[in-house]
């Protein structure tokens, strides 16, 4: 059965696992043997614990109904994720049954996922059916005669302890010194884009549920060392004063570099985004740095990716004290805001932004009028994005406010008056990405009317690439599944009205916009440093595997060493594996990186404040 869930998510996901083979199936055996020995250890021993008891009725009904009961949910898990990879391009871990403020948002969600994913819970349905069918039923009330004194006899006993054993040996994968991860899912499979295949959801959840700390201290290089090799603190220097105008970053759900650029007959898919690259400073090789919403936050508005197995909102350093857009603008006499359309707590956005520092948080439960709402997420964007200018017109200069869109998610809800109007293109997304575009565009249009449009500056990125059939190959790469569209519109100057090239990520915009400001000083980044043309990176974290784009390759790391090397420029899909002598050249850069990411996140020093006190203690 995990097998044929394993052809089921194979196939839901064909176009991402273009290059997987029989290999990928077989390795996955190994770890669909570790998911259901330890989802079934308490069956197991309760059928070979010695004692007459088990053979009673009720013993035996309760022992079958729970069976079926456990199993059905864990193969459940693999159903619900053949879909669900899409969006996140990783099997699902504990987090995301458990990350503070998504619960409501997966309840919302459920009955929308059976009307437009019907055919697999039909399928569920079927095979539960099936497994039921399959489960032997001993209608025997009392065991034989024979068996009525097991107890007093050495082999149930024997019995026991071989099976206990065996639950723990095929349960951590063999009698290697380090138990089966998620990580080793790579040893089977050669494109690091299959590794999900080669896993199972049970098997990711277990390995995530005990985690109460997902990150461990890294020790590759000493304090010293590490500081030449990678410094996560950069030093802005600018003559004059910052200039202090209005920041308003927009990041728009699910808008991928793959749904930009489009026309479907004879209309273009996003005409006012497309119209924006060009009257923008445009970054044509740009990358998200995380695969859900919950990651985008974090990345955007205070500089630090998501490099660990849950979302850094839902992680235990979630607390950590935290520089980012809102400290350091604060400083500078802005005032700050963040808006959702979504409820208040969807996706723990409201409790991440009080964490962060903003002054004001405005959600579904803050919008001023009765219409607007879309029936499962919150408000429409056209509707929440005119809100967002009526209250941001209250504001006192100068202000930063973050903005993030909702309706080009699933379910892709349009207004009805609206039905029609857009092109439905080749994708699910496409006819809500339309609407989005149509609505950012009303929004420039009302924004402009205002007194304090000239003195501002709009930074537009989205928040992830989109889930959904994909038909370009490049973009279910491991480096096109990032790839997004992003730029800087600055009203007051046509002198930034143009393309640039360098590699940049969700997390350099702290700096780059600070930069653009004219700011000097030191700040907390674990991004690029804007002056810097060479030697940039982009870094990315999925299925135990760290994911970095360095100039102009693609350098895939374990954890311990750099298992492929690609140039990006000769081939995108990241085929062929370069030799190894390049791959001495990134290794000391990303060990340093993800030692000074790991510690210093569990030592919470993720803030100039922090750092200083740190060394002020050392002393």
């Amino acid at each position: 059965m995990y097998q044929l869930c394993r052809i089921i998510f194979f196939f839901y996901n064909r176009d991402v696992f273009h290059s997987a083979g029989l290999r990928e199936f077989l390795g996955g055996v190994r770890f669909d043997l570790s998911a259901i020995f330890y989802t079934n250890a308490l069956f197991i021993l309760a059928h070979t614990i010695p004692g007459n008891f088990k053979y009673g009725k009720l013993y035996r009904k309760i022992l079958k109904i729970s069976f079926f009961t456990v199993n059905g949910i864990f193969l459940a898990s693999n159903f619900v994720d053949a879909e669900y990879f899409n969006f996140t391009s990783r099997r699902s871990t504990f987090s995301l049954i458990t990350a503070s403020g998504m619960q409501q948002d997966l309840l919302r969600l459920i009955p929308v996922f059976f009307k437009d994913y019907w055919i697999l819970f039909f399928g569920f349905i079927l095979l539960m059916i099936v497994f039921w069918k399959l489960i032997p039923d001993d209608k025997k009330e009392q065991p034989d005669k024979k068996f009525k004194t097991e107890y007093k006899s050495w082999i149930p006993y024997t019995v026991f302890l071989l099976s206990a054993g065996l639950i723990m040996v095929v349960g951590r994968g063999g009698l290697q010194r380090v138990p089966l991860k998620i990580v080793h899912a790579i040893q089977y499979t050669d494109s690091s884009e299959n590794t999900a295949l080669v896993l199972n959801t049970p098997f990711s959840i277990l390995k995530t549920m005990s985690k109460k700390e997902n990150l461990k201290e890294i020790h590759f290089f000493s304090e010293e060392e590490v500081t030449k090799q990678y410094q996560p603190i950069i030093e802005l220097r600018n003559e004059g004063e910052m200039q202090k105008k209005n920041i308003v970053l927009i990041i728009l759900e699910s808008f991928g570099e793959e749904n930009v650029f489009l026309e479907f007959e004879g209309q273009k898919l996003t005409p006012f985004i497309d119209s924006l690259t060009q009257n923008s400073l445009y970054f044509t090789h740009a990358y998200a740095n995380g695969r859900k919403s919950i990651d985008a936050v974090p990345s955007t508005i205070t500089s630090i990716p998501c490099l660990m197995d849950i979302s850094y909102i839902s992680s235990p350093y979630s607390f950590n004290e935290i520089d980012g857009f809102n400290k350091i603008l604060k400083k500078e006499g802005y005032h700050t805001a963040f808006f959702h359309g979504a409820f208040n707590g969807s996706q723990n956005f409201y409790q991440f932004s009080t964490i962060a520092g903003f002054d004001d948080y405005y959600g579904k439960e803050q919008y001023d009028r009765q219409d607007g709402e879309d029936g499962v997420w919150g408000i429409f964007d056209e509707e929440f994005l005119q809100f967002t200018t009526r209250r941001i017109s209250d504001f006192k200069e100068p202000f930063f406010a973050a903005i993030f869109t909702i309706s080009s998610h699933v379910p892709y809800t349009i207004p009805e008056k609206y039905k029609g109007k857009f092109p439905k293109g080749n994708r699910m997304i496409h006819e809500s990405v339309a609407y989005t575009d149509y609505a950012l565009k009303e929004f420039f249009k009302t924004a402009q009317k205002k007194d304090w449009y000239k003195n501002s500056i709009f930074i537009i990125t989205p928040d992830h690439t989109s889930g959904d059939d994909k038909t370009d190959a490049y973009y279910t790469s491991a480096t096109g599944n990032y790839k997004i569209p992003m730029m800087i519109i600055d009203p007051s100057t046509s002198k930034i009205n143009s393309q640039n090239p360098k590699l940049i990520e969700q997390i350099d915009l702290l700096p780059e916009v600070l930069n653009y400001l004219g700011y000097s000083g030191e700040i907390f980044s674990f991004g690029n440093n804007p002056l810097k043309s060479t030697g940039r990176m982009v870094a990315n974290f999925n299925e135990g595997i760290y994911h970095f784009i360095i100039d102009n390759y693609y350098v895939c790391f374990d954890g311990t060493s750099i298992i492929k090397v690609c140039d990006l420029e000769k081939d995108k899909l990241l085929k062929h594996n370069l030799e190894d002598y390049l791959k001495k050249n990134f290794e000391n850069k990303i060990k340093a990186y993800i030692q000074q990411y790991n510690n210093r996140i569990i030592r919470n020093q993720t803030s100039l404040d922090q750092i200083e006190k740190g060394a002020h203690h050392t002393k």
